[in-house]
């Protein structure tokens, strides 16, 4: 299933693993979001960063699956154009992950990658 946008191509999709554990964190209804953004550094040159978010800029890109939201602002959406917003539960722990097909090598905890 296609992720709902309020933009005519969306540029990120949201797993629906994703969705769900967002509203478990914030709650529906609550204007909660998770931003998405990408930032230099970490042992691959680039890394993901998620935090939970009430505003929102005009330029964000924001993204919807079954009541969950995600924003991304315009420079890190270069990065994450046709990446899916995911959520593991794996022997590494909980954590949100970016399945990122501009991603040339990534580390091994999937946290930091390169183009």
């Amino acid at each position: 299933m296609v992720a709902e946008s309020d933009t005519v191509a969306t540029p990120i999709t949201i797993s629906e693993r994703a969705a769900k554990r967002l509203l478990a964190l914030v709650g529906v209804g609550s204007g909660s979001a998770l931003r998405v953004s990408v930032k230099g550094g970490g042992c691959s040159g680039f890394q993901y960063t998620f935090e939970i978010e009430q505003g929102r800029s005009p330029a964000d890109q924001v993204v919807h699956r079954n009541g969950a939201t995600v924003i991304v602002d315009p420079v890190s959406l270069e990065m994450l154009r046709g990446a899916e917003v995911d959520f593991v539960d794996d022997l590494m722990g909980q954590s949100f992950r970016v399945k990122n097909p501009n991603a040339r090598s990534s580390c091994g905890c999937g946290v930091s990658f390169s183009l």
